[in-house]
This record gives structure tokens, sequence and C-alpha cells, in this order.
């Protein structure tokens, strides 16, 4: 018989070697149904992103002294040579995390996605200080310019988290639209300069806060109609920066 999702989420903690999924409550599961039965749906889409798995704490502390170390931002892709690289002792911090990490997340969607398959990866590190403006965005499958909604996982360690803009931003009233166009463009509109704008979308809560040390489901892709990819925007550091870790690791639907 095949297994429920729910009973297959709950056989996973055996398996995972660095991550602690979290409990869903009774409406997570029912979005998690939508999007395990066919992942490309709007509705659902607009309840994401949402929690999946959590960093324990002592890891957590371990990356973020790794990545205190640095001060600048270290960036990897991780393409066909990454773990060649790394065996010759390249001397990458993160990497070890970054498999474990890897190898859990792909867990996790096998679960909650089984339509899923790997389609790029990358991760950051060090003291993020953003001296240009990083804008309102989404993450894109350049390498399918048809593609629809396609999973995405990010993690923040520590310090450094994300926002992003809660519901359908489609449906935002014309005010609101051009408020999130000048955190797009980091361009003033006439409701104000962009750092004031920033800071009203996050009293009013059109811009919700992304919980660090943890692993967020989202939506990638290119803007497909049937697709609500996930609109977010880095933390603005203090001056002199903070030190963080960033993971991103993104699927194409089989």
């Amino acid at each position: 018989m095949k297994k429920s999702l729910r009973e297959a989420w709950a056989n996973l903690p055996p398996r995972l070697k660095l991550l602690q999924p979290v409990p869903f409550s009774d409406a997570q599961w029912a979005l998690l149904e939508r999007l395990h039965a066919g992942f490309n749906d709007r509705e659902a889409h607009a309840s994401l992103p949402m929690a999946i798995a959590r960093f324990p704490d002592d890891t957590a502390k371990e990356i973020f002294e790794r990545a205190r170390q640095f001060d600048d931002v270290v960036t990897v892709n991780v393409d066909e040579s990454w773990e060649a690289r790394v065996a010759a002792g390249a001397g990458d911090p993160m990497a070890e995390y970054v498999r474990l990490y890897n190898e859990d997340v792909d867990a996790m969607i096998d679960v909650l996605v089984p339509s899923a398959r790997y389609r790029k990866e990358h991760y950051a590190y060090g003291r993020f200080v953003f001296p240009e403006p990083h804008g309102l965005h989404t993450d894109h499958s350049l390498e399918d310019p048809a593609a629809g909604g396609e999973p995405i996982c990010i993690a923040r360690i520590e310090t450094l988290g994300t926002h992003y803009v809660d519901g359908d931003y489609r449906t935002q009233d014309a005010g609101t639209q051009s408020m999130l166009k000048a955190l797009r463009y980091w361009i003033p509109v006439p409701e104000g300069e962009p750092e004031q704008v920033f800071e009203e979308l996050l009293r009013r809560g059109t811009l919700k806060t992304i919980p660090v040390n943890h692993v967020m489901l989202m939506v990638a892709g290119n803007a497909a109609d049937n697709a609500q990819v996930t609109q977010h925007i880095s933390a603005r550091p203090p001056e002199g920066g903070l030190h963080s870790a960033f993971f991103q690791r993104q699927y194409r639907l089989a």
C-alpha cells in the first residue's frame, strides 16, 4: 500500500543527518497535499514560503562561527566540478554542511514534491553589507524560459534574514503595486523613497520576514501565468554589515 504524505514525512527523521523536520498544522498539511498532487497550483503558491525544516541550534552556531571568519562574501556555485574541488581540499569551510543540507533537502523534497529533480544550487557566506540595494526579486529558471513554478529551498543562518511579499502580489491595490515597484527597482515612487517604502511595507505586514535557521519552501520560475513565484528581498544589514550564511537549492519538475 502506498504511504500517505503524512506517514512518509513522519518516517523521514532517522534518514536525515543535519536538519530537523518541523511539525505542520492541519492547514499547512492541506497546502502541502495540494502541492504534492500538482505543484503548479497558483492558489497554493500564494501561501508560500513556509518552513519545512530547521537547523539544530548547535549546528547553526557552528555555521555562523565559520561565516564569521570572512569579512567578504564568498559565493559558490555547485556545478559538475564542485565535489571534485572539495575532495581536492579546496578549503571551503561550508562544504560539509552544504553536502548534508543537500542530501536532507533532497530527501524532504522527494516526499513533498515527488516530481521534482535537482536543477541548480549556490551558497554564500561571510559579512553581508550590500553596498548596493538588493531589490525585490524572484529566482528564475533561465535554463528553461517556459518553466512554470518550481520548488526552491533557501536557508539563512543566524543573523541576516529575508523578507517576502505576503499573499498574491498581483491582487494588491494600485498604491501597493507602486510601492512594490519602488523595492523591485530601488527607485522613488509617488508613495516615497525606497527606504521609506521598505519600512512602511514591513509595518503593514505586506512584507513578512522569513525566519533564520529554517529551510523555507518557496517558488521559483519565469512568471508563467499558472505560477506565483515568491517575491523576496534581502534584509538590510546595519552599517558595517552582518555575518551570515545562505544556502539555496532549486529544482525542476519532471
